[in-house]
């Protein structure tokens, strides 16, 4: 329970920090918290499905695919969230290598907890 707890911590605070760099608007603060719950929720039901049927494409592009199935997360988060929009894949792209380089980062706090 405490690791999907900082994992939802995590992931709110890196779109935080992605939308000061990129142009992602969030209707109120409080939309930024939705979201990391959203996204949590889609990444733990949909990432894992969508994982291995880019296998092939994954294993071709030695992992780096797994950046867009990460940047499909992240647009349809953004598509069911009304509070939150991001205005193109280019930029949920960008978005998405921010979350997952912080994911990355914080690592170390998962594997303690």
């Amino acid at each position: 329970m405490r690791r999907q707890l900082l994992t939802f911590i995590l992931n709110t605070l890196a779109l935080v920090l992605a939308a000061q760099f990129l142009p992602i608007h969030a209707a109120t603060p409080l939309s930024y918290i939705w979201a990391g719950l959203l996204l949590g929720l889609v990444n733990f039901f949909l990432r894992p499905l969508l994982i291995i049927l880019t296998l092939p494409l994954n294993l071709l592009t030695v992992g780096l695919f797994t950046l867009i199935v990460n940047t499909w997360m992240l647009m349809l988060t953004a598509a069911l969230l009304p509070g939150l929009a991001i205005p193109g894949f280019g930029t949920a792209f960008l978005a998405a290598l921010i979350i997952s380089l912080a994911n990355r980062l914080g690592k170390p706090l998962l594997r303690r907890s």
